[in-house]
C-alpha cells in the first residue's frame, strides 16, 4: 500500500541520498515543510525567515517498508539531540522534525522517541519535533538526486557519504541491490 512521510533531519541531500536506498521507498523528494509562505525558493528557507525545514518526502510501500522502519533509519543516520543543526549545518532550517500525515505516524513517532528516551539511545535528550503535517513544497530541481549526480564533491565526500556508509553496515538488508557499495 502506497504511504507518504515526511521527515527533516538536516540537509536534505543528506535524507534524500539515505532514503532513496531502502526497499520499499519508491520516490524520495527533497523540499521544505514546516514554514509560513508557500512555495519559498531555497533562497528564502536559508535566511531562516520562512520557518521551513529542508525536509524529504518519501512515497512507501508498507507492505515492504513500515513507517516505524523508516524512524529507525531516520534516527540512525542523523543527530536528533542537537537543536536547529546537524554537524557544521546550523541553523532552524537544518531542525530534527517529522512532519506526521496520520494519527497513526505521530503515535509511532512519539511511541518511538519515548522509546529511544527510556533506553537511553543518546546521551542527551532529542529534540526532534513532531509536528502536523500541513504541506510540502518542493525544492529547486538542481537539489533532486543530489549525491548519486555530485559524489566527487567535497560535501558529499565529507558529510553524505558516511551517511550512506552508516546505512550500508546497520541496514545493509534493507537496501535496495543496485544501491548496495
Amino acid at each position: 500500500m502506497e504511504e507518504k512521510a515526511v521527515l527533516a533531519g538536516g540537509c536534505f541531500w543528506c535524507t534524500e541520498a539515505v532514503f532513496q536506498r531502502l526497499k520499499g521507498v519508491e520516490k524520495v523528494r527533497s523540499g521544505f515543510s514546516g514554514g509560513y509562505i508557500k512555495n519559498p525558493a531555497y533562497r528564502e528557507v536559508v535566511t531562516q525567515r520562512t520557518g521551513h525545514a529542508e525536509a524529504i518526502e518519501i512515497t512507501f510501500n508498507s507492505t515492504v517498508i513500515s513507517f516505524h522502519q523508516l524512524l529507525e533509519v531516520f534516527f540512525a543516520t542523523h543527530d536528533p539531540t542537537t537543536l536547529n543543526k546537524q554537524g557544521a549545518d546550523v541553523g532552524t532550517h537544518y531542525r530534527s522534525a517529522i512532519f506526521y500525515i496520520s494519527e497513526s505516524q505521530r503515535i509511532d513517532a512519539k511511541t518511538f522517541i519515548d522509546t529511544l528516551t527510556t533506553e537511553h539511545v543518546f546521551e542527551s535528550p532529542i529534540v526532534t519535533e513532531i509536528t502536523p503535517f500541513e504541506a510540502f513544497f518542493p525544492a529547486e530541481q538542481y537539489h533532486t538526486n543530489y549525491y548519486n549526480s555530485n559524489k566527487q564533491q567535497g560535501y558529499c565526500q565529507m558529510v553524505i557519504r558516511p551517511k550512506v556508509a552508516k546505512l550500508n553496515t546497520y541496514f545493509r538488508k534493507e537496501i535496495k541491490s543496485d544501491f548496495l557499495e
